[in-house]
């Protein structure tokens, strides 16, 4: 099987639009996973995402302003669990448009899968909200900012499990 060299292909595009400098992607000695310590089905589960979309009202309004970047505030925001997946707009410009079309939210926010895994017993429970996050390219804030957030608020709804889904 070929693999897609992403980290080489994203160096090479950047320098060919003329930044000198390469990125310094993110790495961590230590890897903050824990093994599961009950069965998937009796789990309750999460999802977290740095996919940028705004919550829509039944006629299609947005509820909230669109986020289009990151800053260096706390940026944790909320999205029910039982939100309907036709009532989510992807604000994000800046995807694959080769590979996925943010029109099926389920793409990059699988809303309706998790609902599809809780009916089938793949997992026990679904957390209360969903997480997401804008990105801004910070590992500096993404483990001193908005990962303990998110850490927070998941202990708080008693979540075993985060599965995530960056964009």
């Amino acid at each position: 099987m070929d693999y897609i060299r992403y980290i080489e292909k994203t160096h090479e595009y950047y320098r060919q639009q003329g930044y000198d400098k390469t990125y310094n992607y993110a790495h961590n000695e230590f890897i903050p996973f824990t093994p599961l310590k009950k069965p998937l089905s009796e789990a309750r589960v999460t999802l977290v995402t740095t996919a940028s979309f705004v919550l829509m009202d039944k006629e299609g309004r947005p509820l909230e302003e669109p986020g289009f970047g990151g800053t260096n505030e706390l940026e944790v925001f909320t999205a029910p669990s039982d939100w309907p997946a036709e009532q989510l707009m992807s604000t994000s410009g800046d995807h694959d448009r080769y590979q996925t079309d943010m029109e099926d939210v389920d793409a990059f926010f699988p809303t309706t899968r998790m609902r599809e895994l809780l009916a089938e017993g793949v997992f026990g429970s679904l957390s209360k909200d969903y997480y997401r996050t804008l990105p801004n390219y910070s590992q500096r804030k993404t483990t001193e900012v908005d990962g303990p957030e998110v850490l927070r608020r998941c202990l708080e709804d008693n979540v075993d499990v985060a599965l995530l889904t960056p964009v």
